[in-house]
This record gives C-alpha cells, structure tokens and sequence, in this order.
C-alpha cells in the first residue's frame, strides 16, 4: 500500500456568494472531503477566471497540506483576494507582467 498523498478535483457547487470548489484527499486508505470557496465578485470583476478556479483551489490546498503535515485542521477555506493575484502574477508571460519591457522591445523592430 502506497503512503502518497492523492489529492483529486471532484467538482463545484454555485452558492448565493460564491463558488464552493470540492477536493479530496487520499492518504493510507483515508478520504478527507476539503471545499474551498472564490467569492462571486472575483469572477464578475476579473480577478479570476472559471476555468482557473480549480487551479487556484488547488494551489491553496497543497500549501495547507504541505503546512500540516497532510493533516489541516480546517477543511473549509476562503481564497482571498492577494492570492488570485498572486496566482494571476505568476501565470502571465513574462511580457505582460512587464508590459514596459514589451513597448520597448517592439520600438527596437
């Protein structure tokens, strides 16, 4: 039997206010159920995209782990607004995080 740690998407339920993102957990036999919410409002303005929210969940959800010993003692968690822009920051090419450095390498042509 293998000790790793299996974390899988199962899916997402629409709220009033938010986006309620479902993970679990394996580890040695045991399933943890895991949600973690994206406020409504992060969609409508940008600030997150659908098809990224797993993604974001995700991340926040391995660091949670990695911080616990694989074992939180939280299972419901908020994302908040510094981390779907740090998400957004290092997902971007490099052009367009500095969009200074792209005008003058198009004035050099």
């Amino acid at each position: 039997m293998s000790s790793a740690v299996i974390v899988q998407y199962v899916g997402f339920e629409p709220k009033k206010l938010a986006r309620e993102y479902t993970f679990n957990v394996r580890e040695a036999g045991e399933v943890r159920e895991f949600k973690l919410d994206i406020a409504n409002e992060a969609f409508v303005s940008h600030r997150a995209r659908y098809q990224d929210a797993p993604a974001i969940c995700s991340v926040r959800l391995q660091a949670e782990l990695a911080a616990h010993s694989n074992h939180p003692d939280e299972t419901q968690y908020v994302i908040t607004g510094a981390e779907l822009d740090f998400f957004r920051e290092t997902r971007l090419p490099k052009a367009a995080r500095n969009l200074s450095g792209w005008k003058k390498a198009q004035e050099d042509f």
